[in-house]
Formats: structure tokens, C-alpha cells, sequence
């Protein structure tokens, strides 16, 4: 099992997403390259510890491979704003990749000079391309928010759209029972 943390906004979305990928075996939401030691979501969310909110998934790399999870990474969010993905607003909600190994690094760098030649994106990728440093879990209530709180207006306008685009684009990836699943 290898791990991989990456910042794209609210974790809500991110872990929504990468809970329904084929060979991601468990996702934490959690805080990460801040400068303040286990700090609370109520200190994260007002931008003044230096942490981004972001998701620490477990994966089995000869289920999916990391390079397929960069792709889904910077497909579901926009690594082109800085600080801020739709409505959510500061350093908390930046785009990121915590890497854990040289070669997560090395690959990271890469697939964003690819994508920055290809014109994929109108803007630069802004995506952060750092060593994981000072993480700390996020609270209890956190885990599977999407999946608890499907009816909060924050999930159904925000989370669920995310995911049906995940869907689409990735139901290769997807776990059998999330495939059809709308």
C-alpha cells in the first residue's frame, strides 16, 4: 500500500471522489503544510495556521497507479486558481500535492509540465508541489461527510456535480457498485 495527500479545495469533494476509486482502500480528510502542530478545523478554516484542507488516500498501486490518480486529481478541481476553488475562499482550499516519495514528486512535476505544453488549461497550473509536512487528521466528522450529509445544500450543489463529473469521465475507475449509481 502506498498513500498520497493532495489539497483541491474542500476535502468534502475530494474524498466523495476518491472514495469510489477501484484500488483507493481508505481516505482521510485531514490538514497539511501549515505552521501550526494539530491544528482544529475552526483554526484551518480562517487561513491563519498556513494548512490546506486536503485528503490522504491509501491506495494498492497494482490496482491503480498514482499517475492515474494525478489525472483524476487534476481533473476534479481547477489547479489553475489560486487559493480557491469555487466559492471557497484563502490558502486553505489551495491547490496541492504533498508528496511522500521522490517519485511522487518527479511525477507530479511532470504531469504538470505536460499539462501546462498542452494547453489544457487557459491559465498556468498554480498546484503546489510540496514535501507533506506537519499533517494532522481532520476531526471524526469529517469522514465521509459527503456520505452522511448528502442533503445539505453544500453537498447537493457542490459534491454531488463533482462526482457525476468523476463518473463520467473516470467510470473506468470507479467501484462496480458506483458505476451506474447516480
Amino acid at each position: 500500500m502506498e498513500k498520497v495527500t493532495f489539497g483541491a479545495g474542500c476535502f468534502w469533494c475530494i474524498e466523495a471522489v476518491f472514495n469510489e476509486i477501484e484500488g483507493v482502500t481508505h481516505v482521510e480528510p485531514g490538514y497539511a503544510g501549515g505552521h501550526t502542530k494539530n491544528p482544529s478545523y475552526r483554526d484551518v478554516v480562517t487561513g491563519s495556521t498556513g494548512h490546506a484542507e486536503v485528503i490522504r488516500a491509501h491506495y494498492d498501486p497494482s490496482v491503480v497507479s498514482f499517475q492515474k490518480l494525478l489525472e483524476v486529481f487534476f481533473k476534479i478541481h481547477d489547479p489553475t486558481t489560486l487559493n480557491r476553488q469555487g466559492n471557497d475562499i484563502g490558502t486553505q482550499y489551495r491547490s496541492a500535492i504533498f508528496y511522500h516519495t521522490d517519485a511522487q514528486k518527479e511525477e507530479a512535476e511532470k504531469a504538470i509540465a505536460l499539462l501546462n505544453e498542452s494547453g489544457a488549461y487557459r491559465s498556468k497550473i498554480v498546484t503546489e508541489v510540496v514535501p507533506i509536512n506537519n499533517y494532522t487528521t481532520a476531526e471524526d466528522y469529517h469522514t465521509a461527510y459527503y456520505e452522511n450529509n448528502q442533503d445539505q445544500p453544500y453537498c447537493s450543489l457542490v459534491i454531488k456535480p463533482k462526482l457525476e463529473k468523476f463518473r463520467t469521465a473516470f467510470s473506468e475507475l470507479t467501484h462496480s457498485k458506483h458505476s451506474s449509481n447516480n
